[in-house]
């Protein structure tokens, strides 16, 4: 499905918002099941999100990984000769083990997410960019922990009773590697990771399996943590025209408690514990520059954090395995979510 083929004039009302919000709380939750919490017909969902998904606004995919992969993940910020930015944020996307890219304000950095074993990261890290003339530096920062990921952001248009009646069955975290994966399940899980809301009959067909055979493997996969998924829409169709990275420098005795107290903040979409300069790193969504400013003064603030560098996304160019077109509805949204806060 190609992202840039929507009308980058659509605006999403709160009922298209509150369909975004239940595929965020379960990115494969039937028509009927959502209808019935949001007290709408289920022909109005089935209308609305086929409306979503064929205008390229919205898109469901399987989270790249289990949450459990983020630990040892890089963190990666390159900076780049002016100009030649959109040459190494695309090399970048063009990467499978690099779910995450993000051109910063400013256009002379790029952001990525790197999840690749130790091989193919030093390749990257020690030849590939080194070799880029147009990088002019790489700073990389593995992931220690992680208190929240993409996966887990909401964007806060249900409440708790609604997001509860949507919320798959909660079933423990099993162990890296425990569940281990066959070549029908790799198909599976290939598959959903280009569209995680089709249905068990039109997985079956492309893989060549009885759709009972889908089923059970699909719960299976459930059951081992491997169905996360990820909505992906442009944050200012939800009203929240600024994204910023926060790299934080905390007390280490206060690392778990504010790592845990903004995993749990309705506009933050990321928080991980890293190595480096700074010692955590949160991503967050603010309707305007003025709401980043309430969020570093009155969130930041008071949590005991002795510094914060506010860095700006101008563009998302990968997210959770997905490439956005440069041209497409997320950037051009993002364009007038910057003039209107700039206003």
């Amino acid at each position: 499905m190609d992202l840039s083929a929507a009308d980058p004039d659509t605006v999403l009302d709160l009922l298209d918002r509150r369909l975004v919000c239940a595929l965020q709380v379960d990115g494969r939750a039937g028509t009927g099941r959502i209808a019935e919490v949001l007290g709408v017909s289920t022909r109005t969902v089935t209308r609305r999100l086929t409306r979503l998904q064929q205008s390229g606004l919205l898109r469901v995919v399987r989270m790249p990984d289990v949450e459990d992969a983020a630990v040892g993940a890089l963190l990666l910020r390159v900076r780049v000769l002016r100009g030649k930015v959109d040459t190494i944020a695309r090399a970048l996307a063009d990467r499978s083990d690099v779910p995450f890219v993000d051109v910063m304000l400013g256009g002379q950095e790029v952001g990525a997410v790197v999840l690749s074993d130790a091989c193919s990261r030093d390749r990257l890290l020690y030849g590939q960019l080194p070799a880029t003339a147009a990088v002019t530096e790489t700073t990389a920062h593995a992931v220690l922990h992680a208190y929240a990921d993409a996966g887990q952001w909401r964007a806060g248009y249900l409440d708790e009773a609604e997001a509860a009646a949507l919320a798959p069955p909660s079933v423990p975290r099993p162990a890296a590697g425990e569940t281990p994966l066959d070549a029908l399940d790799r198909a599976l899980l290939a598959r959903l990771g280009e569209d995680a809301r089709q249905s068990h009959a039109a997985l079956a067909a492309a893989v060549g399996a009885p759709e009972s055979t889908v089923r059970r493997r699909l719960d299976r996969l459930a059951e081992g943590g491997l169905l996360r998924t990820h909505t992906t829409i442009d944050p200012p169709l939800l009203g929240m025209a600024v994204d910023a990275n926060l790299w934080l420098d905390v007390p280490p005795g206060r690392l778990a408690e504010v790592g845990t107290a903004l995993a749990g903040h309705p506009q933050v979409h990321g928080v991980f514990a890293t190595s480096g300069p700074a010692n955590l790193m949160a991503t967050v969504f603010c309707a305007d520059h003025g709401g980043l400013y309430r969020f570093v003064t009155g969130t930041l603030g008071p949590l005991g954090i002795t510094r914060a560098e506010t860095v700006i996304v101008g563009r998302a160019v990968k997210r959770a395995g997905v490439v956005l077109n440069a041209a497409g509805p997320a950037n051009a949204a993002s364009r007038r979510g910057r003039r209107a806060a700039a206003s």
